[in-house]
């Protein structure tokens, strides 16, 4: 007789990780545990050490996976404003990897293939950001411009992923965020 738990998944690297996903949004990312992992994924207790060596390992593959998608997400925006939505809009959908992605002392940041995968998603909202009217301080200004612009959407990102925001937000966080990021591009009349 055959455990089912010794049967071999076709792609156990992808099971362990959604399954790390779904456990994050549940509890969070410091309450995971490989051991409660593999029991999600119906493998031995050891399969999830086998293809990420310990949790900082896990949470280093699931931090490289959340800002390659966000590079994707960003990418479907057709303007700093949408692009913006899109940042928001991939904070609530992919709340596991947000919560990852921007927590460095969880995981391996100075990994290389984390390096590469958060130039990758900062290019792409940089690239929106060279469309901005050129403000003081030369090249400096686009930069600084960058960094405003990710403060804005992450910080709204944050606050709508907590609840922190009043009601007047509305229940939508894509027109929300919309609203919020135009207000910083149309000045009222």
């Amino acid at each position: 007789m055959t455990d089912a738990r010794g049967y071999h998944h076709g792609d156990l690297r992808r099971a362990l990780l959604t399954a790390a996903a779904v456990a994050i949004e549940e509890s969070g990312p410091t309450a995971l545990s490989l051991r409660d992992l593999a029991r999600r994924a119906g493998v031995s207790h050891a399969a999830p050490a086998h293809h990420f060596g310990d949790k900082p390992g896990l949470l280093t593959a699931l931090a490289v996976e959340g800002f390659d998608l966000l590079a994707e997400a960003l990418k479907a925006g057709d303007s700093l404003l949408e692009m913006g939505v899109a940042y928001v809009d991939f904070a609530v959908r992919r709340r596991a990897h947000f919560e990852v992605m921007y927590r460095p002392d969880l995981y391996r940041a100075d990994a290389p293939e984390v390096v590469a995968a958060r130039g990758r998603s900062r290019a792409v909202l940089n690239s929106a950001v060279v469309d901005l009217p050129a403000g003081p301080g030369g090249a400096d200004s686009a930069a600084r411009d960058a960094l405003a612009a990710w403060s804005i959407v992450h910080g709204f990102a944050t606050l709508w992923n907590a609840g922190a925001l009043p009601d007047e937000a509305g229940t939508d966080p894509r027109e929300a965020a919309r609203t919020v990021i135009r207000r910083l591009f149309e000045p009222p009349c």
